[in-house]
């Protein structure tokens, strides 16, 4: 298990530990800010990257997590009928401001506050997924299932 480097990697061990399943961060000890740079460092599939994007919603100024495949772009105005409001692009201050986390690292755990999610269907479908932990450099692993429980998250199309 990878030692918390930064406060953002503590709050993800902290949160992941609070569900008790044994969930270990670790640290890669290179950057895996795209999906394919983190599949290819924890050996799996591109698709089994969970990314986790954030987005300003533009009537109510709050922030949506969209957490999605690492092969996916998110179909924005899909998305935007599944919440009832314009997606906009987060900037890297309203991304550290809403969740606590860099642009590259955010988890889809581990926020500084309640945050609004929707889950890409196609994770589902893997036995196995790796999700970003708090840093560039640090992934873990967790099931389809755990995401959903651990997130609170709406499963949705979002391709």
């Amino acid at each position: 298990m990878a030692e918390p480097s930064s406060p953002s990697v503590q709050r993800v061990l902290d949160a992941l530990r609070a569900h008790g399943r044994g969930h270990e961060v670790v640290d890669l000890g290179q950057s895996a800010r795209t999906a394919a740079d983190a599949a290819a460092a924890v050996g799996c599939r591109v698709d089994q990257i969970v990314k986790s994007l954030v987005f300003r919603l533009r009537e109510s100024g709050r922030a949506l997590l969209v957490v999605t495949s690492g092969a996916h772009r998110v179909d924005e105005k899909r998305v935007a009928t599944s919440v009832g409001e314009t997606l906009e692009r987060a900037d890297a201050d309203f991304v550290r401001a809403e969740t606590g986390f860099a642009i590259g690292g955010v988890a889809p755990v581990g926020h500084t506050k309640p945050i609004l999610t929707l889950i890409d269907e196609h994770l589902l479908q893997f036995d196995a997924l790796w999700a970003a932990a708090g840093h560039p450099n640090t992934v873990f692993r967790l099931t389809p299932n755990d995401l959903v429980t651990m997130t609170g998250g709406t499963v949705v199309t979002v391709k």
